[in-house]
This record gives C-alpha cells, sequence and structure tokens, in this order.
C-alpha cells in the first residue's frame, strides 16, 4: 500500500505537472474522456495486480493522469515486461465503463522513460 501512496501526487500542483505533461505527448485529461470513445490517454502506472476474468487470467494496471485514472486490462496475461508502478505510459482503446470505473480492455500501449517529458 505504501508503494501506491508515494506515486500518488502530493499537491495539486503535482497533479497539474503530471496532466501538462499528458498533454504535451497527445494525451486528453482522463477526466474528459468518455465512454465508448477511442481514447490517447498518458501517465503514470500507480498499481498493477492480477485478477481472474472469467477463469481467464488478466493484468490490471491503473493508470493516472493527474485529471483522473484508468483501469487497464490485458486478459490473457500474467505479466508484461515493463508495466510497473511509478512507469510513464501512453494507451490508446476504447473507453468502457466497469463497476463505474473507466477502463481500456487490450489497449495499445508504449512504454515511455519515467523522467521523460519530450516524448
Amino acid at each position: 500500500m505504501r508503494r501506491v501512496f508515494d506515486l500518488t501526487p502530493k499537491t495539486v500542483s503535482e497533479a497539474e505537472e503530471l496532466r501538462e505533461r499528458s498533454e504535451s505527448v497527445g494525451g486528453t485529461p482522463i477526466q474528459e474522456c468518455d465512454k465508448g470513445e477511442n481514447v490517447c490517454a498518458c501517465g503514470v502506472v500507480r498499481s498493477v495486480t492480477i485478477r481472474p476474468r472469467a477463469g481467464t487470467p488478466a493484468l490490471e494496471a491503473e493508470l493516472y493522469d493527474g485529471s483522473g485514472r484508468i483501469t487497464l486490462v490485458w486478459l490473457g496475461r500474467r505479466m508484461i515486461e515493463g508495466i510497473t508502478p511509478g512507469r510513464w505510459l501512453k494507451v490508446q482503446g476504447r473507453l468502457n465503463l466497469c463497476n463505474d470505473e473507466k477502463t481500456i480492455f487490450n489497449p495499445y500501449y508504449e512504454l515511455k522513460p519515467v523522467g521523460d517529458s519530450a516524448q
């Protein structure tokens, strides 16, 4: 739990910096994304878990951009190299609502260097 807490912005200005960084690389603020849209979002992975869905393993990651969060779900996967807490990701996919949470299943993703704000 401490690791997740450490990845949460401590101030409004830290959250604003995340949002600005996301927008600078082409991400749409998560709070502005609506169900059914094809979205491109950028942010930091706050947590990674493995949860079975209908008997199939599923890797779940929470992506946060300073404005909101999206749950990313890769069905049939137990691990993806590079998808770790603290990692910066750019993802694309169709936004769904699962249990009132914004979710993208099997998103296209790009791993970004942790300190990289220029790409």
